[in-house]
């Protein structure tokens, strides 16, 4: 028998010839068969021949071992053991399994006899997965095939495939039912090669078949789609291979870090602006697809020969179109061979016909046959175009139509357009999903605008869609505005032109092609206002208004936008953001609407109705004499009632207090605290007070920085996240601690710690942005405009407020904005000391880079 290092170097030997031939089905054959020769070394050592057998289960059962994948094996043990017997088995197993990780075999055991494995099978779904995939090894082959008698026996097909679905969607549920995530785990996610073992466990279980071969002849699959489902298996099993491999150890999840290498070891090259990287992924991606449209075809099947007498049942919708089990379904299964018309037909009877949830597997398998027909003459049948435009008008299911048109290849056929983003990745890193899921995602938080059960989540938006006469200009600006992504260039600009050709393609007139072409051309517009600008300077608003113009535009653009920048990433959105879309909205539709800027009328709204909230306070009615004396028209115009009698507040009686007061309450728009400071003015005092929340790891989501007439600082910070909450806190908890902290750092007069040099994440190394810094003069030439575009990472904020701090530069505004892993910070800096000399423009400029880039 060889030697263990001869078979750890046969192993080796076997990862670089696969590197050379790709055989995955060979190597994941070999790699069992070498681990089979290592565990009977142990085995042979332990003495258990006349006791156990040992048996190879799970994905080593099957016969199908990855390079670093984990060994699961089972001791079977004999159930005539005496305890006496055990009493000498027991340390043997003990002793061989502890063999086996000496050996360097990473095993996943269990000891049991066959009726505790039949127990443990019956109350365990996923140990009678493992079992359903059993291998001889080694010891008593007798005790082994009465193991399989029995649990052969015990099997009930039914109930298995129905555990086997619940698991499957809550699997696919835990990766948000896309296989389209940015870093997708290769075997779990929708798409994975667990899908495809989850087909043959149910089909092993019922007696149908092994493998998809057997499926084909049993009349599950048609030849094509064997052939189809076995080259996206091999496709996914040499990929996991190969990640394997280049990671060193078991991974499967496509993390940004080793995409490239993934791509270099399956001979892909970065060309035409393309990243390796991209290629590889897209490669994924379409499998993925088509493995999740095949599955479902073969779960619905598996389901129609277990359960015969329940898929009979049928109800008519039209002449070619039933309802069977809430499926749609179509009578003659050449249909759309036939008549190619009726395939958008179906997806608007899906829109159309109650109880309906989906498509039967003979509609999946029409639509995958019938992809070769949905051409150029498709497209341009006029009865399509307006079969297409019925779809989106529609009032109820749109979102779940165009997944499955997507699902299907039916969407991206029918817009070419939309068939170049599937599976486009995205690098900016504040994406969680590739072009084309993003589109989907924008799409279904539009339609959820017009969704009475969802109008709890956005009221505002809610309120305006209620009362917008055409939603489905904003499904189709929904379906345009990143249809152009990655073609090089403006994809506004680019998305814009596609949006014409399909507007002028379907007969849409120039009222609707006007404010549709808008959309797509303008969808960044509002938020990149909205976060990057100061909202509360009127000139702002009125540029804003000017370059919407109407009432019906800026109430489309703002829907979209909220959709839109919802529909990125969780981490993307937050109530911040939506209050200052809310506020920029409501400013505009004044300007819009004719309205003035009165500075007067504003300034009197908003002391008035915060003295009204004073006296609930139980004040004097002169409380805020002493301190609104100090503070000019600015203040009142930039702050909310709210915030100006909380202010107010705690600053009674305390206008020349000589310590410095920091008050903290929950933030009054979304997760987090409102921070205020209020202590006399230093240079350097935003960077003391950026030390501390950076020391604590709170993310600062907006700064507003105001100095009294007689030179106080009055401060407010909108934070979020922390390393204080403990698991499962709140911040209110934190509330008392923050204000006695943070003044006893103000209080002490020390130089500026230095920043924390945080790591950048995983993500941004494999995606490094180039840091940008802009420093300019407002229009007016009060303020320089200092904006910066930068990698996140901890500290990076107050390294910024620290260099400003040394050049003695006041700080007037700062918007913090953070985009996944992405800061797009502005701040509004004092013009003094920068218009004096152009050489400390230049050395600022130089020296927040330098910091940007440690």
């Amino acid at each position: 028998m060889d030697t263990l290092a001869t078979l750890k170097t046969r192993r080796q030997a076997r990862f670089e010839e696969f590197k050379k031939d790709l055989n995955v089905s060979k190597l994941t054959k070999d790699v069992c068969q070498l681990t089979d020769q290592q565990l009977l070394v142990a085995w042979q050592e332990s003495g258990l021949n006349p006791y156990a057998a040992l048996i190879a289960v799970g994905g080593y059962g099957r016969g199908e071992l990855f390079p670093y994948s984990d060994v699961d094996i089972l001791v079977l043990l004999s159930e005539k053991l005496s305890a006496e017997d055990l009493s000498i088995v027991n340390p043997k197993v003990e002793a061989f399994i502890t063999r086996c990780w000496d050996l360097g075999i990473e095993i996943g055991s269990s000891v049991r006899n066959i009726d505790e494995c039949l127990q443990e099978a019956a109350a365990d779904i996923t140990v009678r997965t493992s079992l359903l995939e059993s291998r001889w090894v080694g010891g008593d082959k007798k005790l082994y095939r009465r193991f399989l008698v029995q649990f052969d026996a015990a099997m009930d097909a039914k109930a298995f495939y129905q555990a086997k679905l619940l698991e499957l969607r809550q699997r696919h549920h835990k990766h948000n039912d896309t296989p389209y995530s940015l870093e997708p785990n290769c075997k779990e996610s929708p798409g994975g090669l667990r899908d495809l073992q989850v087909i043959l466990w149910m089909t092993k279980a019922a007696k149908l078949g092994n493998s998809f071969l057997d499926l084909h002849k049993k009349g599950l699959l048609t030849k094509r789609e064997s052939l189809e489902i076995n080259r996206n298996l091999r496709f996914l099993q040499t990929l996991r291979t190969q990640l394997h491999l280049v990671a060193k150890r078991r991974q499967d999840v496509l993390v940004f870090d080793l995409q490239t290498q993934l791509a270099e070891a399956f001979g892909l090259d970065s060309e035409n602006g393309t990243r390796a990287s991209e290629k590889i992924m897209k490669r994924y991606y379409w499998a993925a697809k088509a493995v999740t449209q095949l599955n479902e075809i073969l779960l619905q099947n598996i389901e129609a020969i277990l359960f015969p007498k329940e898929s009979r049942i049928t109800r008519p919708v039209s002449e070619h179109f039933v309802e069977k089990q809430g499926l749609l379904d179509i009578v003659d299964p050449l249909l759309f061979e036939k008549h190619p018309e009726q395939i958008l037909r179906a997806f608007l009877l899906y829109t159309k016909t109650p109880g309906v949830k989906g498509f039967s597997a003979q509609i999946l398998r029409g639509l995958y046959n019938a992809r070769g027909l949905m051409n150029a003459q498709w497209r341009n049948n006029p009865e399509n175009r307006a079969c297409f435009m019925d779809i989106v008008k529609q009032h109820d299911g749109i979102t779940h139509a165009f997944r499955l048109m997507n699902q299907t290849s039916v969407l991206g056929r029918y817009l070419p357009a939309f068939r170049r983003i599937v599976g486009q990745m995205q690098h900016d890193l504040f994406h969680v999903y590739t072009v084309d899921q993003h589109i989907l995602m924008v799409l279904r938080n539009v339609r959820r605008f017009w969704v009475v059960e969802h109008t709890h989540e956005f009221p505002f938006c809610s309120q305006l869609a209620a009362n917008y006469d055409k939603p489905w200009l904003l499904i189709l600006a929904a379906l345009f505005h990143d249809i152009a992504k990655g073609r090089g260039g403006d994809h506004s600009e680019l998305g814009k032109k596609d949006a014409r050709l399909f507007a002028k393609q379907h007969g849409l007139s120039k009222e609707d092609t006007d404010i549709l072409v808008w959309l797509v051309a303008e969808h960044l517009t509002m938020s990149q206002v909205a976060q990057k600008q100061d909202i509360g300077d009127p000139d702002v608003v009125k540029a804003f208004a000017k370059r919407v113009k109407t009432e019906r535009r800026l109430t489309a653009l703002y829907l979209l936008t909220v959709a839109d920048v919802r529909g990125t990433s969780p981490k993307v959105w937050n109530a911040w953001k939506g209050k200052l879309l809310e506020d920029l909205y409501k400013l505009t539709l004044r300007v819009i609407g004719g309205g003035q800027h009165d500075v007067t009328s504003e300034l009197e709204q908003n002391q008035s109705e915060a003295k009204k909230m004073l006296r609930l306070f139980g004040l004097q009615a002169d409380a805020h004499e002493e301190l609104w004396k100090q503070l000019d028209i600015p203040f009142f115009l930039r702050h909310e009632p709210s915030d100006i009698a909380w202010l107010t507040k705690h600053l009674y009686g305390r206008v020349n207090h000589q310590e410095p007061i920091v008050r903290a309450r929950l933030s009054p728009v979304g997760e987090g605290l409102q921070v205020a400071v209020y202590i006399k003015d230093q240079p350097d005092l935003f960077a003391r007070i950026c030390s501390y929340f950076d020391q604590q790891g709170f993310s600062i989501l907006d700064a507003r920085i105001h100095t009294t007439q007689h030179g106080y600082a009055l401060d407010t910070f909108q934070i979020s996240g922390t390393n204080l909450l403990r698991e499962g806190g709140h911040y209110r908890d934190i509330i008392q601690l923050v204000e006695h902290d943070l003044a006893e750092i103000l209080k002490k007069v020390a130089a500026l710690p230095s920043p924390n040099q945080g790591r950048l994440s995983r993500q941004s190394r494999s995606f490094p942005i180039q840091p940008r810094v802009s420093l300019r003069a407002d229009d007016r030439g009060q303020y320089f405009v200092l904006s910066v575009s930068a990698n996140d990472r901890t500290g990076i904020l107050y390294a910024i407020a620290k260099i400003l701090a040394e050049h003695r530069i006041s700080l007037h505004t700062a918007r913090i904005n953070t985009l996944g892993e992405r800061i797009e910070d502005v701040f509004l800096l004092a013009g003094e000391n920068l218009s004096k000399d152009s050489k400390i423009q230049i050395q600022l400029e130089t020296e927040i880079l330098e910091a940007l880039a440690v």
